[in-house]
């Protein structure tokens, strides 16, 4: 069974004047260009690769990672490249905003966490060196303990899935 319990760096997913980035699509995640790719580990290099400001990301990104997202994450197509090249990165989980349906089925699917956090504390997570997240009580706490928000936990099913990988897994057992 998978850690419920992430302490990674926060990524803020931020535009130029320090604001979250909003109706980030799938495209921007992961750019249509690299759809023939098919080996996951490959897929990392492309992450955020269509984003503008961000096309560095998989250089600087670290496994353990846990983003931070506005509204609507993952809108548009139903890519599931746009899951996997973070999976492959080693990203622990998203906490945003809110999630395209497609996107957010298709991470839980395939086992990466995402947590619902409408009202983001961006000042609080700015400087912080790392967060942990609890996906069972959505607390996010700071490296003090301190509570920094509480996001809307994981639905049962989709900590269960998680925790065994992802659904086909799960299917397996």
């Amino acid at each position: 069974m998978k850690q419920t319990v992430l302490t990674g760096r926060p990524w803020l997913i931020v535009d130029e004047k320090g604001q979250l980035i909003d109706n980030i699509d799938t495209d921007q995640i992961y750019h249509n260009a690299h759809l023939a790719v098919t080996d996951p580990k490959e897929m990392a290099k492309y992450a955020f690769g269509n984003l503008a400001g961000w096309e560095d990301f998989p250089e600087k990104g670290r496994p353990g990672d846990i983003l931070f997202v506005g509204e609507n994450f993952g809108a548009g197509s139903s890519r599931q490249h746009a899951v996997n090249c973070f999976l492959a990165l080693g990203v622990a989980a998203i906490v945003g905003k809110s999630f395209g349906a497609i996107y957010k089925r298709n991470a839980i699917n395939s086992g990466l966490p995402l947590l619902e956090l409408p009202e983001m504390p961006v000042e609080a997570l700015v400087g912080l060196p790392e967060v942990t997240v609890n996906l069972e009580t959505g607390e996010i706490t700071g490296p003090d303990g301190g509570l920094v928000a509480r996001a809307k936990p994981m639905s049962k099913v989709a900590l269960e899935i998680y925790q065994e990988g992802g659904l086909l897994k799960l299917a397996q057992n």
